[in-house]
């Protein structure tokens, strides 16, 4: 593995930076005679997707090929995406870690629900309640540090949104994952599940958009996390138009789109930590990382803020160095500065994994 060097525009500080990569490894001594990779340009390191499903089949929900998610991890390779948090995958993708070429993924083992309270293919449907804190305990040990819940999901005999789970099998099984050293998130749309959660401890919650300003006070105190994944909720009016079985449920589907702009941007003024994620999978195409920290600029965050819930925030909150001495080279280099475009943003033109240079255009 041939020596590295870098010089450019470090970010977020804004300042210039210069250091070398040895073995896979940033270092701030110098080495002679290593090879340099840019003399100028702006340099961050690998984005990250907080919400991303690499395993789920784009289109018709369950399992995907070897092949399929091995693409689905280089697409967003491509286009940054260095290292992911998996929020829920239905088949075993421990492989990925033997391929350098592949970015890091942190996951969350297979989701938890109910018999007909999810998309079918994906979860683990538990028939009673009660097993929820063993199954909980089982994908802690599945997973990179992350459990993933169904927080809520239509119920066909109420025909709208509803939650899964009482509060008090909440408080068992959020304990239980802490216990075995794993965080938890939740998949929630509406409102009523998010009480029950948060009190319970829960660590994050994805989508958010029944948020109030109770809910958002909860999260305040008890320190949750929010991944919103803005260009999923751009779906609801199709899944609402799809809905029509349901009336109500699709109406709900629809005043909560019309209003995310300003419950996102509540949650944010709070000073909830926000990250962004795309939800990528399913329904979602991989690579669009740079669409999610657009959507995260329009609803409050400042250019650095959206960036950094796709970069430097986002690996401190799921444990992974920046760009800094003794890190692993996981990095970036734009041209431009990342913050200004969706355009410039999507297109890195290094990519550097695992301290091997992956792409350049």
């Amino acid at each position: 593995m041939a020596a590295l060097h870098f010089r450019g525009t470090g970010l977020p500080d804004e300042q210039p930076v210069e250091f070398w990569v040895d073995s896979g490894v940033i270092s701030t001594e110098p080495i002679p005679g290593a090879d340099t990779v840019c003399e100028s340009g702006w340099i961050v390191p690998g984005l990250v997707d907080a919400h991303c499903h690499v395993g789920i089949r784009f289109g018709g929900g369950g399992g995907e090929s070897v092949e399929g998610l091995i693409t689905q991890a280089e697409t967003e390779r491509d286009c940054g995406v260095l290292l992911i948090r998996d929020a829920g995958s239905p088949v075993d993708t421990r492989f990925v870690d033997d391929r350098p070429d592949l970015p890091r993924i942190v996951r969350a083992g297979q989701h938890i629900a109910a018999p007909k309270r999810y998309i079918r293919g994906l979860p683990v449907d538990l028939e009673d309640e009660s097993q929820l804190p063993d199954e909980v305990v089982r994908q802690a040990r599945a997973g990179d540090g992350w459990v993933k819940l169904v927080g809520d999901w239509i119920d066909r005999s109420a025909g709208d949104l509803a939650p899964l789970w009482s509060d008090d099998i909440l408080v068992e099984a959020i304990a239980a994952a802490h216990r075995e050293g794993a965080r938890v998130t939740a998949h929630v749309f509406a409102e009523d599940a998010l009480p029950g959660l948060i009190n319970a401890g829960i660590d994050c919650i994805e989508h958010g958009t029944g948020l109030t300003d109770e809910t958002i006070e909860l999260m305040v105190s008890h320190g949750t996390a929010l991944v919103p994944t803005l260009i999923n909720i751009a779906t609801f009016p199709d899944i609402a138009e799809s809905a029509s079985r349901f009336p109500v449920y699709a109406a709900h589907m629809r005043d909560l789109h019309s209003r995310v702009k300003d419950t996102i941007g509540a949650a944010h003024d709070a000073g909830i930590p926000i990250y962004a994620g795309t939800d990528a999978g399913g329904s979602i195409v991989h690579g669009r990382i740079a669409d999610e920290v657009e959507e995260l600029k329009a609803v409050g965050l400042t250019p650095s803020e959206a960036l950094g819930a796709a970069c430097w925030d986002a690996r401190a909150w799921l444990g992974h160095p920046g760009v800094e001495a003794g890190a692993p080279a996981d990095l970036l280099v734009f041209r431009n500065d990342p913050r200004a475009s969706s355009d410039t943003l999507a297109a890195p033109d290094v990519v550097v994994l695992r301290g091997v240079v992956v792409k350049t255009r």
